[in-house]
C-alpha cells in the first residue's frame, strides 16, 4: 500500500523546467536523501532524478520534459509517495502488503512522450491544469500502470472535428488500434492502443468543449522491454 502525490507545473521553458528539477534534486541533497540508483540523465528527453529518505523511506521523484515541441514549452512534475507503517500496538500485517513497488521511471518516460505527440498531432493549447491532471501511478489486479492525464483549452466543436480527425490520423498513421467510444458530448471518444508497449490512449470531447487526454502505460517488472 502506498499514497502517492504529484505536483505539476506545465507550460513553463524547458530550460526552466529542467532548472527547477535540478533545484529540487539540490534541495533534497541537502537534506540528505539518498540516489535511488544515480543521478538523472539530462541528455535524456525526459529525465528524471529519484531519491528516498532514511529511515522512514518516502520516495521523492523529480520529472522534466518539453511537451510543446514547437514553443519549447516543458513540464516539472515532482511526486511524493508515502509508506503505510502498519498500527501502532495493532497486529502485524504481511510485510509484502507493507513494501512500496518502485514506479518505473521508464513507464513514465513512456506515457509523457505519448501524450507529447498526441499533443503534436491535436495542434491545439493545452489548458492550466485540473484537480486530478498530471503523472500518478496505480495498481490492481493485473499489474502496475502510470498514468498522465491533462486537457485542451476549450474548442468550438467544428474545431474539435479536426482536432479529433488530426490525432485519429496520427494514431492510425503509426500502428495504433483505434475504436471510438460513445460520449454525452455528442462526438465519440477515441480509444487507442500501442501493441508494442501496450500502452492505451483516451481521447474524449467534453461538455465544456475541451478535449480530455489520458495515457496508460503498464509499468514493466524489472523494467525490461515490452513483446
Amino acid at each position: 500500500m502506498q499514497f502517492r502525490l504529484t505536483y505539476q507545473l506545465t507550460g513553463v521553458p524547458g530550460s526552466k523546467a529542467k532548472t527547477l528539477v535540478r533545484q529540487a534534486r539540490d534541495a533534497w541533497v541537502k537534506l540528505g536523501y539518498k540516489f535511488q540508483s544515480s543521478d538523472a540523465d539530462w541528455s535524456d528527453p525526459f529525465p528524471s532524478v529519484s531519491m528516498r529518505t532514511e529511515p522512514d523511506d518516502f520516495w521523492m521523484t523529480a520529472l522534466t520534459g518539453v511537451v510543446d515541441r514547437a514553443k519549447g514549452e516543458g513540464l516539472a512534475a515532482i511526486s511524493v509517495t508515502s509508506p503505510c507503517f502498519a498500527p501502532s500496538g495493532g497486529s502485524t500485517a504481511d510485510s509484502a502488503s507493507l513494501q512500496r513497488t518502485q514506479v518505473d521511471e521508464r513507464a513514465v518516460h513512456r506515457a509523457l512522450d505519448h501524450s507529447s505527440r498526441i499533443y503534436d498531432a491535436l495542434q491545439v493549447r493545452y489548458s492550466p491544469a485540473q484537480v486530478g491532471d498530471g503523472v500518478s501511478a496505480y495498481e490492481n489486479s493485473e499489474g502496475h500502470y502510470v498514468h498522465h492525464s491533462w486537457s485542451t483549452e476549450p474548442l468550438t466543436e467544428d474545431e474539435t472535428v479536426r482536432a479529433m480527425t488530426r490525432v485519429q490520423n496520427y494514431f492510425e498513421g503509426v500502428g495504433w488500434t483505434v475504436r471510438h467510444v460513445p460520449t454525452g458530448a455528442g462526438l465519440p471518444a477515441i480509444v487507442a492502443r500501442n501493441a508494442e508497449d501496450l500502452s492505451v490512449a483516451q481521447i474524449a470531447p467534453s461538455n465544456t468543449g475541451a478535449v480530455r487526454v489520458a495515457v496508460t502505460t503498464p509499468v514493466v517488472p524489472g523494467g525490461s522491454a515490452m513483446t
